[in-house]
């Protein structure tokens, strides 16, 4: 026996959508704008990653043999170990000064605008804009505007970029120049929403500035903290533009990144198939690194 579906239900769903027929027309270019150029590249790339591409179409399915080229590769694995290399010195450098800087402001009473203003303006640079000036500071010998400094104070001339081993924590050093103030506006909305009466009595319990913040204000921003360990990770993993325009992955390949290398998989060897596999495969380590925040974030909220 067939049963007709309930009217009653029905005509509730028709209801519910007209009553927020406005709410959905003002979602519909959002929702159209990162379909075409978030969802679909995404589910374009993933599909393309399993086939061999002439001039960006796809000619031959290979199943798993762009991927294994990639793996294979010998710049794979300093690629990866290069990415993760971005993103410890990005905490041992860049995690705590946001934070500094948040305190700093919510406590001065004067020139608190400048201040900010100051901090939040190498934000609104364009990154290649921000990367050209620290390449002129950064740039070896007697020309470079560290190197200058460095001779008047008596102190022989720094190689910066060109050593290998500086490479990575002076990018580092440049990123945490222009990404610290959007960190650290996020922060000082944190601060402001504490209730002052917290402060008001762990001073009257003695309390010194080390312990009020352990016990006032690092538990009140702790989720903004959470949340930017994990936005960091993802943000500087992806990084590419920096270490492109500094120093192209060099010296020796010793700051190419894993999106660095897909950016010259596809416009300098034409092997677009690579990149895309190369994607994914970021794609799927920072989906694994999301999920981790999300178990964590439950796991703190229980």
């Amino acid at each position: 026996m067939k049963t007709k579906p309930n009217k009653s239900l029905k005509k509730s769903g028709l209801g519910l959508i007209r009553r927020n027929s406005t709410a959905w027309l003002l979602l519909l270019p959002s929702v159209l704008l990162f379909y075409f150029f978030v969802w679909r590249p995404i589910g374009i790339g993933f599909m393309y990653s399993f086939f061999k591409l002439q001039n960006y179409v796809p000619t031959q399915f290979v199943g798993f043999d762009n991927y294994r080229e990639v793996v294979t590769d010998m710049l794979f694995v300093k690629t990866l170990t290069n990415s993760f290399k971005y993103v410890l010195w990005s905490f041992v450098i860049g995690f705590v000064p946001p934070i500094l800087f948040a305190v700093m402001i919510n406590e001065i009473v004067h020139m608190n605008g400048f201040i900010k203003f100051s901090i939040y303006f190498p934000q609104i640079v364009p990154v290649v804009a921000a990367a050209l000036i620290w390449y002129f500071l950064y740039l070896p010998g007697e020309s470079g505007v560290l190197n200058i400094l460095l001779g008047k104070l008596g102190l022989p001339a720094n190689d910066w970029l060109q050593n290998a081993n500086q490479t990575i924590p002076l990018i580092i050093i440049m990123m945490t120049w222009q990404g610290c103030g959007g960190s650290m506006i996020l922060y000082l909305a944190s601060l402001q929403g504490i209730n002052q009466e917290l402060y008001e009595a762990a001073k009257m319990d003695g309390a010194g500035v080390i312990r009020r913040f352990e016990c006032v204000t690092f538990p009140a921003i702790f989720p903004i903290v959470l949340l930017q360990f994990v936005r960091q990770i993802i943000g500087v993993f992806q990084v590419m533009i920096e270490p492109m325009t500094l120093t192209d992955g060099g010296p020796n390949n010793a700051s190419v990144s894993l999106n660095l290398q897909g950016f010259k998989y596809a416009f300098q060897n034409f092997q677009p198939e690579r990149a895309l596999a190369l994607g994914v495969i970021t794609f799927i380590i920072l989906i694994v690194v999301t999920c981790f925040y999300f178990r964590l974030q439950k796991k703190l909220g229980e």
